[in-house]
């Protein structure tokens, strides 16, 4: 089976509802998992999320398969040639399809000056650290705890240019 295309385009806040859906569908699952309220995506308002694409140094990226949209993604500039990726989601149907491995390597290529790329995941999560180590992020070794059950680690990624 071909892999399908996996596209990025740059969202607009008339996508801010759907952002939000594929936000709650992809993180619903590790919020109540993990009982995460203070930082998990599915427990941000539409609001907030309104918010934080109104800020002048995040974009957000919509991840498209076969021209459909099936994650999201947010970018912010944290210095000169450094980046910071968060609220990565893909929706539960379509993971475990290669979807994040394209996205990344497209939001590589689209912010090409980069030197550092920075992420936090749950260190619980094997399947997301496992991700981003292929992908060549390196654990920092520093790690946040949340609560009892959910502790982020935070990953960094340097590109040799």
């Amino acid at each position: 089976m071909k892999q399908s295309e996996v596209t990025l385009s740059k969202a607009t806040l008339e996508d801010a509802a759907d952002i939000h859906a594929m936000q709650l569908q992809a993180f619903l699952p590790l919020l109540e998992k993990y009982q995460d309220y203070e930082t998990n995506p599915a427990n941000e308002t539409l609001e907030r999320l309104v918010e934080r694409m109104n800020q002048d140094f995040v974009d957000y990226y919509i991840i498209r398969n076969a021209g459909n949209a099936v994650g999201s993604m947010r970018v912010k500039k944290t210095d000169e040639h450094h980046y910071w990726l968060g609220q990565l989601c893909v929706v539960p149907q379509s993971q475990s399809q290669g979807i994040a491995q394209q996205a990344f390597a497209r939001i590589e290529e689209i912010y090409s000056d980069a030197k550092t790329w920075g992420l936090a995941t749950v260190v619980q999560e094997e399947r997301n650290c496992y991700l981003y180590e292929k992908l060549g992020y390196r654990r920092t070794g520093e790690t946040q705890q949340i609560n009892d059950r959910l502790t982020l680690c935070f990953y960094e990624k340097k590109l040799v240019k």
